[in-house]
């Protein structure tokens, strides 16, 4: 019986496979791309080893920009996007889509084109033509690397606990605090900034007085406080502002929008979230099926074992239902509807199946699949913090069962 090893293994990763196009919930251009974006990716290089994961964030950005894929989840000055024109939302199945295939591929190219969505997608939907036109065009290219921040110490799910000060005055604006857990923290060009504009109130929403900013990387008073090291390494750090000083011009919207900025923005990619993690759960079944097809065992192989066989039966259900769940939601969207009960049913369930999958593949592997560096070890630590960004699971069904009960009132 052959023993592997890492150094032995020959194992070669699968082909990007998105077996559900043919639903139809998708249009014959997004098929093109899914198509077009799976060739591309199988060309690209994955788990750069020699380069630090700063330096592997910036270069996956800098061939998605060059390819064109960054353009997807750009709503462009001229339209040139799809949903670029001004006033239209972006295409959520082609987000999906995109996300879907680069997980599978490798999870820092997904994280890097979804930051470059999430990062700018305040300024796609809520920019003046000013500030669309000195932004995205650099974003789509990735010549300019952005990141959302919004979360704080003691503000994390709870939004309105927000405490980050925006003293506007005239012509200006002064940012005071720290924000923590921002991705592309200490190697992004822009930050979209979330800040309190006006104290709270007993007779106002807790989320009302919240504003957005343009915080542009150089500006004096921004300082990266701490780099944050977690399992699956991509940047992440912990920011503080002291007297940050802007124009007011630097302003998202309204004074007072930005929790409305920020749920629509999160509304956009809260569903990628779910195709992100259908990608890593797709990947980790095809691990599996590899291993149960290729490992001898007892006279056979491990496939030939009922219990191998039920095990890729369930990872087989759990990422048909995840599918089927985060395109419902993402081709509603696309139609115009409101799916903020759809998107927390489709997070929920691609996340949680997708660790319930990976960890199946992990199983199938065995020994060598807690071995530093395979590719399921690998993506048992990438799927942990979907589970939680973007919204917990806890979250996902406070927003669930709150919709339902509404529904029923």
């Amino acid at each position: 019986m052959k023993s592997l090893s890492p150094s032995q293994d020959d194992h070669t990763a699968p082909a990007i496979g998105l077996p559900h196009l043919e639903w139809p919930f998708f249009e014959e251009a997004h098929r093109e791309l899914a198509q077009r974006l799976a060739r591309w990716t199988a060309q690209q290089p994955a788990h750069e080893d020699h380069l630090g994961t700063d330096e592997q964030c910036r270069a996956w950005v800098r061939r998605l920009g060059q390819a064109g894929w960054l353009r997807h989840v750009v709503a462009l000055p001229d339209g040139s996007a799809p949903g670029g024109a001004p006033g239209a939302t972006l295409d959520t199945r082609t987000i999906c889509l995109l996300r879907e295939a680069l997980a599978q591929h490798d999870g820092l190219a997904d994280f890097a084109l979804a930051m470059q969505g999430l990062g700018s997608g305040a300024i796609s939907l809520h920019g003046s033509p000013e500030q669309r036109q000195a932004w995205l065009p650099a974003v789509a290219e990735g010549r300019c690397i952005t990141a959302f921040a919004l979360s704080e110490p003691q503000a994390g799910s709870d939004v309105a606990a927000l405490q980050c000060r925006a003293d506007e005055g005239t012509g200006h604006v002064v940012l005071h605090g720290e924000k923590t857990w921002i991705s592309n923290g200490g190697i992004a060009d822009l930050y979209v900034v979330f800040a309190r504009s006006r104290p709270l109130s007993a007779q106002a929403k807790p989320t009302a007085g919240i504003s957005a900013y343009l915080v542009p990387a150089n500006t004096p008073g921004l300082h990266i406080a701490e780099r944050i090291e977690v399992m699956a390494p991509h940047p992440l750090a912990r920011l503080r502002f002291d007297n940050c000083k802007l124009p007011l011009a630097n302003r998202l919207g309204a004074e007072g929008e930005g929790f409305k900025i920020a749920m629509r923005t999160l509304d956009v990619f809260r569903t990628s979230v779910a195709a992100a993690a259908l990608g890593f759960a797709r990947r980790a079944l095809a691990e599996g099926l590899h291993r149960a097809r290729s490992r001898e065992m007892f006279g056979g192989t491990l496939a030939e074992q009922p219990l191998a066989q039920a095990k890729l039966a369930d990872m087989a259900v759990q990422v048909d239902a995840a599918a089927l769940l985060t395109y419902r939601a993402a081709w509603a969207r696309d139609q115009g509807k409101t799916v903020t009960q759809e998107a927390a049913m489709a997070k929920l369930t691609a996340t949680e199946n997708a660790q319930r999958v990976v960890d199946s593949a992990v199983q199938l592997w065995g020994g060598m699949g807690v071995v530093s560096g395979q590719t399921v070890e690998r993506l048992y630590r990438e799927i942990r913090a979907l589970r939680i960004y973007e919204g917990a699971s806890e979250v996902q069904q406070l927003i669930i069962g709150r919709e339902l009960l509404r529904a029923a009132r």
